[in-house]
């Protein structure tokens, strides 16, 4: 008997269009505020590298306690909490560039704040999916998930380009805040009863923190998949952390254009998602892990090629065919991990991962900031280029290189060497 559509599951569809609007409010204000700071504020390429990581530092300042206060406590609630938060503090952006006090570092400590709720509703949301759609489900509700993540991509920096052009940088803030509004308002909607947690489990802090790192170090497939994902970050967030120093600075591109030439990583993210289940049928879920990493990962070699002529195109290619690998490996991983954890684990594990992964993001923006202060943003760029081929090595030397499809069931822990 085939199982009902996700499209008839009202909650999920309210989850769904939660983060949808939210995603907008992301990508808007991923490229309205460094476009801020770079041409409002006169930000250095440091300070643009700074901005990059304050936003996702989050994940080391509380990533691993975070993980344990969201098995403890009800997860809608907090992500609910962690919207509300974040959209109250973006508003103070355009407030306080309408009173003409608006600094560099209001913008650092304010990206510094949405990163530490950032990581609760991150760890939450991904720990709530099992709980709203059955575990056979996982895969489609992930898929749908990062196919609206990628539209999302697709049109946000188009229309903060065009924002920032009509009524300015800072007006254009005001979008990501109002999405994360609109989250909470769809959130709120959902009617489904999420089971009370266990308090009679509960242990020492440092007890449950340690149970869920153990569970990720021990598990040889997650640890290939934590580490493979974390260089990918790592020289990801070299590249976040100049584009738009190089296309705004170097290539002289205009705000709309850079915003239409980042949006490719969207298109490509959109197809990725289309296409997941197909990699899964044809090649298999494990396979694509890597074999999608090895096909599309060398075209990140085209993005320092570009130029403000023709060679835009560099640009647009590179961004899409990462965009599209990245999506096909996260559907399957993140659909793994979902399904190999047990329950009262979920957080933790997912704390754990994000804990590592996430948190070579900032490290990579303060590494691609220097960098563009010493070699220039192309530099930067041939760093980041070349250190994010280096991730794949990860799953190659893993158990994944030989298998087609992932466990159905959960494999035996292997100690950590």
């Amino acid at each position: 008997m085939a199982r009902p559509s996700l499209l008839a599951h009202a909650d999920f569809r309210r989850l769904w269009a939660g983060d949808t609007v939210s995603q907008f409010g992301v990508f808007i204000g991923q490229f309205a505020i460094p476009t801020l700071a770079i041409t409002l504020l006169a930000a250095t390429p440091f300070e643009v590298g700074a901005l990059s990581a304050a936003e996702t530092c989050g994940f080391l300042l509380v990533g691993l306690p975070a993980g344990v206060w969201v098995d403890r406590l009800r997860r809608r609630p907090l992500m609910l909490r962690a919207d509300l938060a974040r959209g109250a503090l973006l508003a103070t952006i355009p407030l306080a560039w309408a009173l003409g006090v608006l600094t560099v570092a209001q913008l650092l400590v304010t990206a510094l704040l949405v990163g530490v709720l950032t990581v609760f509703f991150d760890v939450a949301y991904q720990s709530y999916l099992p709980a709203l759609v059955s575990r056979d489900q996982l895969a489609d509700g992930n898929a749908k998930l990062q196919a609206s993540q990628s539209t999302a991509q697709v049109t946000g920096p188009a229309i903060a380009g065009w924002l920032v052009q009509v009524v300015g940088a800072a007006n254009a803030v005001l979008a990501t805040a109002l999405g994360f509004f609109a989250s909470a308002a769809a959130l709120w909607r959902i009617r489904t009863v999420e089971p009370e947690p266990d308090r009679t489990q509960r242990r020492g802090m440092r007890v449950e923190i340690a149970e869920g790192l153990r569970f990720v170090l021990h598990h040889r497939v997650l640890r290939a998949i934590t580490g493979c994902t974390a260089t990918a970050n790592l020289f990801g967030g070299v590249n976040n952390a100049v584009l738009m120093v190089f296309l705004v600075r170097e290539l002289g591109v205009v705000p709309g254009l850079a915003g239409a030439l980042l949006a490719m990583g969207g298109i490509g993210g959109v197809l990725g998602a289309l296409h997941a289940s197909w990699w899964a049928r044809r090649v298999g879920q494990a396979r694509s892990i890597w074999l999608v990493q090895l096909v599309f990962s060398p075209m990140m070699l085209l993005l320092p090629l570009a130029g403000n002529d023709w060679r835009l195109a560099f640009f647009a290619l590179a961004e899409g065919a990462v965009g599209y690998s990245a999506v096909v490996y996260n559907v399957a991983q993140v659909s793994f991990r979902q399904g190999v954890c047990p329950d009262h684990l979920l957080g933790r594990m997912n704390a754990s991962i994000r804990f590592i992964v996430w948190g070579t993001l900032p490290l990579g923006g303060l590494l691609g900031g220097a960098l563009a202060e010493w070699v220039g943003a192309r530099g930067a760029l041939w760093v980041g280029a070349a250190g994010g081929l280096l991730a794949v090595l990860w799953v190659l030397a893993s158990p994944l290189r030989t298998l087609r499809d992932l466990p159905t069931e959960q494999p035996r822990p292997t100690s950590a060497r």
